[in-house]
């Protein structure tokens, strides 16, 4: 359950709600401080770098993107993601993204639409300008599709963030990010 309804909780509430009728599909969240968040989460977590590059880096390999669910919605394309890694295929990082596609040139729209290359990437590759903003941390006690996302058991926990990205100090890109167990 959700300890406060403060902005943070309700950016989470928003973007599980954009492809879950109930929070618990999902998982159990509770706000933690990073000095609550354990090794090696808070290293994967609390910072305000793209999750794609932290992510490689900590497993020593690069990561492909599998796009569960996806839909554009008025100015926002949104879609739920795993991301995994390239040499096992094992999912280390599931994800949900709202982005405002007008904020990005059209090359880069048709790249994130394409669905083939972690938003990250793309950012990064075509040189968008950018800024990470961490939200808050989240300790996740998994729910039936996260723990099967992740083949662990319902129940185990985990954490996550969520976080935004700013183009030209615009907020463009919401996003919830749980790291596997």
């Amino acid at each position: 359950m959700l300890s406060e309804l403060d902005e943070s909780s309700a950016q989470l509430y928003s973007l599980i709600g954009l492809f879950y009728s109930s929070i618990s599909q999902l998982g159990d969240f509770q706000k933690v401080i990073a000095d609550q968040c354990p090794d090696p989460y808070r290293q994967l977590l609390a910072h305000s770098s793209h999750m794609t590059v932290t992510v490689e880096r900590f497993h020593h390999q690069s990561v492909d993107v599998q796009v569960l669910q996806s839909h554009v919605a008025g100015p926002h394309y949104q879609r739920k993601i795993l991301l995994r890694l390239k040499e096992d295929g094992r999912a280390v990082q599931f994800g949900i993204v709202r982005l405002t596609l007008g904020l990005l040139s059209q090359a880069v729209q048709a790249q994130i639409l394409s669905e083939r290359v972690p938003l990250g990437r793309v950012l990064i590759e075509n040189e968008v300008l950018r800024q990470v903003r961490l939200q808050s941390i989240w300790q996740v006690k998994c729910g039936d599709e996260l723990a099967s996302a992740f083949e662990t058991q319902t129940g185990m926990f985990t954490y996550g963030r969520t976080a935004l990205i700013l183009f030209q100090q615009q907020p463009a890109v919401e996003l919830l990010e749980i790291v596997a167990p």
